[in-house]
């Protein structure tokens, strides 16, 4: 079964001010522990401890991203963000794709002692290995858990490369092992910064550290040596697709100190794209016919769209002397790109 690598974890090392949460066990993890928090930036939010029985993870072939490898010590995501590719994944674990991805996160609390165990098996190669490309390792359960310093440090003492994408601000509370790995390793660093219009993050990105925050902690990484990458992403459809959005959000990358802008359009898979969508509909209903324009044949806008969103954003870039990026180049690996996967047919609203 597609969750058979999740196990219950024994009753012990219990963040503090934790306590048995009383919702009932998904039916794919029946011998999780449930906690809830009783913190304000926990509430309503549910965490099923599970022990993992595998962490680093080959990525599938039909994939789009320029790696092959990567750990995710959670599923779900305190972020919210309304429109995250990977909401489809919670449906695997018999939880929606909607509210139970938002607020019922599954953390594997043996990440970092597996993660040392797969680097040391003789048939590890040494490969580079992503993170933060599923959900957001740095999202605010990490402040108890407390996994990504065990993975930091395993991966520099095997001195593996590796890559972080992320929207948390918490990544600075790990700015001496990253250092620590960076001489011994390559490391890479990027952050998401799709936009910089506040009122449009509270609205479909409300469990982020706001867009500012995130520069301010660019700004903290390249002053530390770092050549940090941003991934513009995504671009919205009639919000921050126009000439001054686009505009406004690359001078603040370059005023940050970041070393490249990676500009991808919005893209709706299954689970997002009904999630997104009903926001659109309550929300901006004048924008769904542009919607239904653009998504209408599949997860992915038209490729003409894409380029002249790319042929922009590069503009940007070379009035505010930023370096030109190609999609994914702030992340990209040696090999070649798998090739895209066939169009998907769905209808949006």
């Amino acid at each position: 079964m597609r969750w058979d690598n999740l196990s219950a974890p024994p009753d012990e090392g219990v963040p503090e001010r934790a306590a048995p949460a009383a919702p009932p066990l998904p039916l794919a993890l029946p011998g999780a522990i449930a906690r809830t928090f009783d913190t304000p930036g926990f509430a309503g939010m549910t965490f099923y401890e599970v022990r993992a029985k595998s962490i680093i993870n080959r990525v599938p072939g039909a994939s789009r991203v320029p790696f092959e490898w990567t750990i995710n010590p959670y599923r779900g995501y305190s972020h919210a963000c309304l429109y995250c590719y990977a909401r489809h994944t919670h449906t695997y674990l018999d939880l929606d794709a909607g509210a139970d991805f938002d607020r019922k996160v599954i953390v594997k609390v043996n990440a970092g002692e597996l993660v040392r165990r797969e680097l040391a098996a003789p048939g590890w190669r040494g490969a580079h290995v992503a993170m933060g490309t599923n959900v957001d390792c740095y999202q605010r359960a990490e402040g108890r858990y407390r996994l990504m310093p065990q993975i930091i440090e395993a991966l520099r003492d095997f001195a593996n490369p590796f890559s972080i994408l992320t929207k948390g601000t918490l990544i600075l509370r790990d700015l001496p092992l990253l250092r620590q790995a960076a001489e011994v390793t390559r490391v890479g660093v990027s952050f998401s910064v799709g936009f910089v219009d506040e009122a449009l993050w509270r609205s479909v990105e409300p469990g982020t550290p706001s867009p500012r925050r995130r520069l301010d902690a660019v700004r903290a990484l390249a002053d530390a040596g770092f050549a940090v990458g941003v991934l513009m992403a995504p671009i919205l459809p009639g919000f921050t697709d126009t000439d001054e959005s686009i505009d406004a959000t690359v001078a603040a990358i370059a005023a940050a100190g970041a070393t490249s802008v990676t500009p991808l359009a919005l893209h709706l898979r299954p689970g997002a794209r009904e999630w997104y969508a009903g926001w659109l509909g309550r929300e901006h209903p004048r924008l769904v016919p542009r919607y239904r324009e653009l998504y209408g044949a599949g997860a992915y806008a038209p490729q003409a769209y894409q380029r002249e969103l790319t042929a922009r954003v590069r503009m940007a870039a070379r009035r505010h002397g930023l370096h030109r990026a190609e999609a994914g180049e702030n992340r990209r690996l040696p090999e070649p790109p798998p090739k895209a996967p066939p169009a998907e047919q769905l209808t949006l609203l």
